[in-house]
Formats: C-alpha cells, sequence, structure tokens
C-alpha cells in the first residue's frame, strides 16, 4: 500500500492538475473566440449596410455584390470555430473584390453614409486584430500546454488536441502588402 501511495499517487495527481490546466486554456481560448465572434456579428451587419450602399452607386456589379453577400451569409452561418476562421478568410476575399469595385465610384467614396460606414468598419477590423492577437496567444498557450512533455501523455489520454490558429489566410495576407486595410 505504501508503495502504492509513493509511486501511483503522485502520478495521478499530476495528471489531474494537468487536465484541469488544459480544461482551463482551453476554455480561455473558446471565450476569446466569443469576443471575436461579437465582433464578427457586428461587422457582418455593418457589411450588409455597406453592399446595400454601394448596389445604390454599382448596381451592375451584381457579381461582386453578390460574393459578398454570400461570403458574409456563410461566416454568419458557421457553426464552429474552425468553420468561422475558414468563413472569415473567404469573407475577407470577397471583400478584397469590393475594394476593387469601389475605387471606381469616386461619387461613392464621397458619400457620408459610405464614409460613416467606412471609419465603423475601419474601427471594427482593428478590434478584430486585437482580439484576434489575443485568441492565437491563447491558442499558443494551449498548444504549448498540450505538447509539452510529459503533459503530452496527459493530453493524449484526455484527448486534448492541437487548436488552429486563427490565421488571416493567404489572400488576406498578400493584400496586406499590396494595399491598405481601409475601404
Amino acid at each position: 500500500m505504501q508503495l502504492f501511495i509513493i509511486l501511483v499517487l503522485p502520478f495521478l495527481i499530476y495528471g489531474v492538475v494537468k487536465h484541469n490546466l488544459f480544461v482551463k486554456l482551453r476554455n480561455n481560448r473558446e471565450s476569446t473566440f466569443a469576443d471575436i465572434d461579437v465582433l464578427l456579428k457586428q461587422r457582418h451587419d455593418l457589411i450588409n449596410q455597406l453592399v446595400s450602399t454601394v448596389k445604390g452607386y454599382a448596381s451592375h456589379e451584381k457579381e461582386t455584390l453578390n460574393s459578398v453577400v454570400n461570403a458574409r451569409n456563410e461566416a454568419m452561418y458557421a457553426r464552429n470555430i474552425d468553420e468561422k476562421m475558414v468563413a472569415e478568410n473567404r469573407l475577407n476575399y470577397a471583400l478584397t473584390g469590393l475594394k476593387v469595385t469601389i475605387e471606381a465610384y469616386p461619387e461613392l467614396k464621397a458619400n457620408s453614409n459610405f464614409l460613416q460606414l467606412q471609419e465603423k468598419i475601419s474601427d471594427i477590423e482593428n478590434k478584430l486584430a486585437t482580439v484576434r492577437m489575443y485568441f492565437n496567444s491563447s491558442t499558443r498557450e494551449y498548444n504549448t500546454a498540450i505538447e509539452m512533455f510529459p503533459a503530452s501523455f496527459f493530453a493524449a489520454l484526455f484527448r486534448f488536441q492541437k487548436e488552429k490558429m486563427f490565421d488571416l489566410g493567404s489572400s488576406e495576407r498578400q493584400n496586406l502588402h499590396n494595399t491598405s486595410t481601409n475601404f
């Protein structure tokens, strides 16, 4: 019995402590994504308003506007964190096409409603960038905790898996190098 206490009990206590740490880090990651989700919902509403404003000036740009609306809808109805990240990257790509379209309409760029929307979207994009950094930091902390030995043994035992970062996506990363982030 003493041998059991000396050999097994510390191992079990370590496993319980690590399990609780993994749960805490996973919940922190999910909580951080909930903050992103709030901003994404605000962004989706503003994009809807933006598309309506652009339609008044560029009604023949139907394909571009439809791709933005479809990408927005896909992003709104994504069910989990991974799906939302993929859908948001598609929406960013569709918005790039909209930015190009807007450049062809100087009267639109001078419209006060459009300018207000542009300012609000820019503000949300800045907030999203900050919260994404925090989310990625939370994800990195979680992933590091489950990958370090000997904790990785317990992570595998309890089926904790490595999670994805909220990456901009290759198209958005390229756009950052080529253009500004403002509409």
